[in-house]
């Protein structure tokens, strides 16, 4: 597949670089996901819960690198 990156081919710092943006994306998902339950207008709710599943998109994406 053209333009795949397999694990074999990051380096040491790319990998750490890698599971660190995987952690955040992880933690920005959960502190949205929270803001999102404690909102109580109904767009502002809506907002975080786009951004939120966004940040979990993102995370999936990220994690197929490490596949």
């Amino acid at each position: 597949m053209k333009g795949a990156t397999s694990v074999a081919q990051l380096n040491q710092l790319e990998l750490q670089n890698l599971r660190h943006l995987i952690g955040s994306h992880e933690t920005a998902y959960q502190k949205l996901q929270a803001f999102s339950q404690q909102a109580s207008d109904p767009q502002v709710k809506q907002m975080f819960e786009k951004s939120a599943q966004d940040a979990r998109n993102t995370k999936q994406k990220l994690l197929s690198f490490l596949s």
